[in-house]
């Protein structure tokens, strides 16, 4: 979810947080903490506007990996390294986030029929 106005806080506290460095200019870091759950959903949802596109449990696992390590030797971090991944969602959260896929499950077959009225057939995932 967030923290709200987070960004904004940290961002005028030190204003150094925005500038674009180049790969020569990286500063020295002691510790790297991410936040996994962007990585992986960009990983998983390459192309989220692509309604036949489909990826491997085994690519993701892949894609997630080079995405840490590219970070890894960019920051080089000299002591810590913090890996934050969250456990399971709250029911209330469960039943909106299904609500939601419910509805992008809709829209995407609607979605589908309208980019192939003749009815041609394309390959789904197998869901697990």
């Amino acid at each position: 979810m967030g923290v709200p106005k987070f960004y904004r806080w940290v961002s005028e506290r030190y204003p150094c947080l925005s500038q674009v460095v180049s790969e020569a200019q990286v500063p020295e870091f002691d510790n790297l903490y991410l936040d996994m759950n962007g990585i992986i959903h960009c990983c998983s949802h390459p192309d989220d506007d692509d309604v036949m596109f489909r990826i491997s449990e085994e690519q993701i696992f892949t894609d997630v990996s080079a995405y840490i390590d590219m970070l890894f030797k960019i920051i080089r971090p000299k002591r810590v390294f913090f890996m934050a991944i969250d456990g399971v969602a709250p029911r209330a959260k469960m039943n909106q986030q299904r609500a939601r896929r419910f509805m992008s499950a809709r829209n995407a077959e609607f979605a589908l029929k309208e980019s192939h009225p003749d009815g041609v057939e394309y390959s789904r995932r197998k869901s697990l």
